[in-house]
């Protein structure tokens, strides 16, 4: 059985480690499941989800040059509902609309849900924030404002 990028496979867990498990797949091939795939809920310790020599059904998510399998159990399988008023994340209130710049048909966009993904969004944030304030102190010291 040749598996790639989107299978879904049975494994059994091999090894626990304190960033995901390993887990052995057919073909004799193994992968990795990290922390952040293993529950869409938070996981404080891999041991409180999983135990070695358990059978998991778990998605290929990503091979990548080295041949490193990466696995998810959480997307193998649906989501949970969310449950009554969790509409709106970070607790905003339902008039906020994005700054009032009007509703213009499109969808606001997902909000991350990882926490790789939101580290992303932050530093590409933090990033751009720096090189502004950088490019406004730039602009004032080339005035010769200084006394």
């Amino acid at each position: 059985m040749e598996f790639g990028v989107g299978s879904i496979v049975e494994g059994k867990v091999t090894g626990i480690t304190k960033f995901g498990a390993f887990v052995a797949l057919p073909e004799g091939k193994s992968g990795l499941v990290h922390i952040s795939e293993i529950a869409y809920t938070y996981v404080n310790d891999v041991k409180d989800h999983l135990k070695e020599g358990q059978e998991v059904k778990v998605k290929v998510i990503g091979i990548d040059e080295n041949g490193r399998i990466n696995l998810s159990i959480k997307k193998a399988m649906d989501p949970p509902p969310r449950p009554a008023g969790q509409g709106r994340p970070m607790g905003r209130p339902a008039s906020h609309n994005g700054g009032g710049m009007g509703f213009r048909g499109k969808p606001a966009p997902a909000e991350p849900t990882s926490f790789e993904d939101r580290l992303k969004q932050f530093m590409a944030a933090s990033d751009s924030k720096l090189s502004e304030l950088r490019q406004a102190e730039r602009r004032s010291s080339r005035r010769g404002g200084r006394k």
